[in-house]
């Protein structure tokens, strides 16, 4: 189980207790991205059986990376310092991973705290619109949500973890399509299940600023030119006219010689096998630049 946390010290302790109460008994990595505020310590001190690693930057979603490469075991799950797993689902994600081995990664059903409702999300990944082969046991997936999914490990590091441009926020995107691109599978699991509680310790502003950036990067990095350009126009019509879209745009632009560098288009048989996600996301009621 690996954490990634910043200056949240309060929410990763009750995150590390929840974890450290599970059935599975998961060893425990807890990587702190730079905190200020104690929250390795504070970790260390209160559950010596973790592992705490605590980083001298903000590495954001690479953090997780860190902390998988700190793990022997064959299967990863992610928690966030605002995420929880239900008792039993690991165990579950386990035999799942045993029994199809082709799967890379299994995205949990995720369920909104304190209301105890379906994050509006679940609806997309239960109605993925990817065709599956007729073998996986769940809807296959185009990406997933890291903080609320399980990884084989092997497949994780060979395809190099999340991008360290990327940082955060829609991170995943871009690793999937590697996976896919790979011959690895991503499913979702009806039975597992991972609480969330959103931290009321967030920049929403940075969080949709690099989520745009990333969406863009992802689409010049892995898009054919045609699909490239529609989802660039698309996007340019619906996301809001402010500063943080244009700030957003800037930070895109600003990697264009990067973008240059490392294009490489998937594969036909993979950018075929998703294209249906263009409408879906279109038509996505989670998947809003706002806030």
């Amino acid at each position: 189980m690996v954490v990634i946390t910043w200056n949240r010290r309060d929410e990763a302790l009750a995150a590390v207790e929840r974890l450290c109460a599970l059935p599975e008994r998961p060893p425990v990595v807890l990587v702190d991205n730079g905190s200020t505020d104690g929250t390795a310590d504070a970790v260390r001190s209160r559950f010596p059986e973790v592992d705490v690693v605590a980083l001298g930057e903000n590495l954001g979603a690479v953090g997780r990376t860190v902390g998988v490469r700190r793990l022997e075991t064959p299967y990863v799950a992610f928690c966030d310092d605002d995420t929880w797993w239900e008792p039993g689902s690991l165990e579950l994600a386990v035999k799942l991973l045993k029994a199809y081995p082709r799967i890379a990664v299994l995205n949990a059903r995720i369920v909104v705290e304190p209301s105890g409702i379906e994050d509006p999300v679940v609806a997309e990944l239960r109605d993925s619109p990817v065709p599956a082969p007729p073998w996986l046991p769940g809807p296959a997936l185009g990406s997933f949500l890291a903080g609320a999914s399980v990884v084989r490990r092997d497949a994780y590091l060979a395809c190099g973890g999340f991008n360290a441009r990327l940082w955060l926020g829609g991170e995943e995107e871009l690793l999937a399509t590697d996976l896919l691109s790979a011959g690895w599978e991503l499913c979702y699991s009806e039975e597992l299940v991972v609480h969330h509680q959103a931290s009321r310790v967030r920049d929403s502003r940075l969080r949709r600023r690099n989520g745009l950036r990333n969406t863009l990067w992802f689409t010049w990095l892995r898009r054919p030119l045609g699909p490239a350009l529609r989802r660039t126009a698309f996007l340019a019509r619906t996301v809001p006219r402010d500063r943080t879209s244009v700030l957003a745009a800037w930070d895109a632009a600003r990697g264009l010689p990067w973008l240059v560098r490392e294009r490489r288009p998937r594969p036909r048989t993979v950018e075929r096998r998703l294209r249906p996600l263009d409408e879906a996301q279109r038509r996505s009621a989670a998947r809003k630049y706002v806030g």
